[in-house]
């Protein structure tokens, strides 16, 4: 009868300190990028210098990626999100 009673006040105490567990596992690091506008812009509220690169097309390697996926999946469905 008393295991009975004690059972779920064990479980609410296990749940109630699942919520924080990964509240302490963290480590701080300083950031090596901080303030770099290459990496986070020159605001926080805009666009990082990097991603203004723009790369010209190969459809080369268009044909190259398809004939590597027809060898690694060929008789294999792949699911395309359908």
């Amino acid at each position: 009868m008393k295991l009975e009673k004690l059972l779920p006040i064990i479980a609410l105490a296990f749940m109630a300190t699942a919520c924080d567990y990964q509240k302490n596992n963290t480590i701080k690091q300083k950031d090596l990028n901080e303030g770099e506008a290459y990496v986070y812009g020159v605001h926080p509220d805009s666009a990082a210098v990097q991603l203004k690169n723009k790369y010209d097309a190969k459809p080369e390697l268009e044909l190259k990626a398809n004939a590597l996926r027809e060898k690694m999946f060929s008789g294999k469905s792949i699911n395309q999100g359908n």
